[in-house]
């Protein structure tokens, strides 16, 4: 069963929406990124996405690329990291796990096996960023039958027929995209016509709607949240806080002082920066 729901209900109860930081699993090592899960975890998130690593993200920018490279040079294929979901979900149960992945993989699984072995790790939903909600039929229908949540991404200045397909097609949540072009913090989030198709959204009874693209900074976190988003997801901004220390935590041998001291020198960032963007998510008081 979803986690998704019994999370956007309670925070709405609480007058929040939902703050959800993207790092990628593996980077810059497998036991490294579990680390930073659990930081991230400790500040605050409401819920995870979790990238898989792959040789073509079309969709991402030189940030998440070079996290992508990082971690399949560090030997993260998708069974490995399910292992580190899995141990991270015997932590977590009740926490919301998100997968981000490119849509090679599963056809290279399977569909079936892919859908199945993401279940029994404990994810809550798959986004396919490179898969039109006008191909997910055959995705969505194994998704299904899975348990999964399959997540379709809304573009900017959708047309209604867009909305309304990613609507009908959508569980859990539905990712609407700030702006065109590839992930990144170096081009800021736009919330201009969120309203609109949010409400066009809604209007078709769809999951909850989350912004991505581009939120880097508190401030954004607030616009998006004002703007009638059910919550924001931050990717770019927390992979370049282990990108930033990367070098220093794989100079160093596992287990050794020097690599523990950077570890926690990397977590207690990851951790402030989550606390200081949910503290953003709180929705303005009615007037």
């Amino acid at each position: 069963m979803s986690r998704y729901p019994e999370m956007f209900a309670r925070l709405a109860d609480a007058g929040q929406g939902a703050f959800v930081p993207f790092v990628m699993v593996g980077d810059p090592t497998p036991a490294i990124s579990e680390a930073v899960i659990e930081a991230l975890i400790d500040g605050g998130a409401d819920a995870l996405e979790l990238g898989i690593p792959f040789s073509d993200p079309v969709a991402d920018g030189p940030t998440i690329q070079r996290a992508h490279i990082r971690a399949l040079e560090a030997g993260a294929d998708f069974s490995a990291c399910l292992e580190v979901v899995s141990r991270v979900r015997e932590r977590h149960p009740g926490l919301p796990i998100g997968m981000l992945i490119y849509g090679n993989v599963p056809f290279a699984v399977g569909l079936a096996e892919f859908y199945t072995r993401c279940s029994g790790a404990g994810i809550d939903s798959v986004l396919l960023p490179d898969v039109p909600v006008r191909e997910s039929p055959d995705f969505s229908a194994a998704a299904e039958a899975a348990g999964i949540d399959a997540v379709y991404i809304a573009p900017p200045s959708s047309s209604d027929q867009t909305l309304d397909a990613v609507a009908a097609s959508s569980r859990g949540y539905v990712y609407a995209v700030s702006r065109v072009g590839v992930t990144g913090a170096e081009q800021a989030a736009s919330t201009v016509g969120l309203a609109e198709s949010v409400a066009r959204l809604r209007s078709d009874a769809a999951a909850p709607v989350m912004l991505g693209f581009g939120i880097s900074r508190p401030d954004q976190v607030a616009e998006a949240i004002a703007a009638g988003a059910d919550g924001a997801i931050s990717g770019s901004a927390t992979v370049r806080i282990i990108e930033e220390h990367a070098p220093a935590l794989l100079a160093t041998d596992p287990g050794s002082p020097a690599r523990d001291a950077e570890l926690e020198a990397t977590t207690a960032e990851l951790r402030e920066f989550v606390e200081v963007m949910k503290a953003a998510a709180r929705r303005p008081a009615p007037r």
